[in-house]
């Protein structure tokens, strides 16, 4: 069975050293059991690395709960909950560079003109970890949620105005 996430990669086995001889145990396989699979089996050694960085990227998807990603003139903030994920976003016009403005809360507050806050909302196509670890794959980043919330606040003042 191929695993589900990536593999991680030696240096982040390294750095999840503990957690991986945990996973070992619990499966089974102690420190003299493993030095064997690792020399006699490498398919078997390779499989129990696969399965371990999806036990990994299983847990950290199933934790995230606010993703973003940035572009020159927008900037995508997404609340992932169980069921859906929606969408808060920023656009403003082409020449305007989010990427290197600091100061949203300005834009956001003060209505620059040109500056647009929009939302949209959507149930998961797939299995929610696994669409979302796809979006991480495609840039976005695992976020506090305080620019979601930001723009959600700014969005829906706008609309009680």
């Amino acid at each position: 069975m191929a695993a589900i996430y990536r593999t991680l990669t030696t240096e982040e086995l390294q750095e999840m050293e503990k957690e991986f001889i945990d996973f070992l145990v619990v499966n089974g396989i102690h420190a003299d059991d493993w030095v064997k699979i690792k020399s006699e089996s490498k398919d078997e050694a390779h499989r129990m690395i696969e399965l371990f960085s999806d036990v990994v990227f299983e847990g950290i998807m199933r934790k995230t709960k606010f993703l973003e990603i940035r572009s020159v003139n927008d900037i995508k903030t997404f609340q992932c909950l169980d069921d859906k994920i929606i969408l808060m976003g920023i656009e403003g016009p082409t020449d305007m560079d989010f990427d290197k403005t600091d100061n949203l809360d300005e834009l956001i507050s003060q209505g620059v003109e040109g500056v647009s806050i929009y939302t949209q909302e959507k149930k998961y196509n797939k299995k929610r970890e696994l669409e979302l670890y796809e979006m991480t794959n495609q840039g976005c980043h695992i976020s506090d949620g305080k620019l979601f919330k930001a723009l959600s606040l700014a969005y829906y003042s706008s609309k009680n105005d």
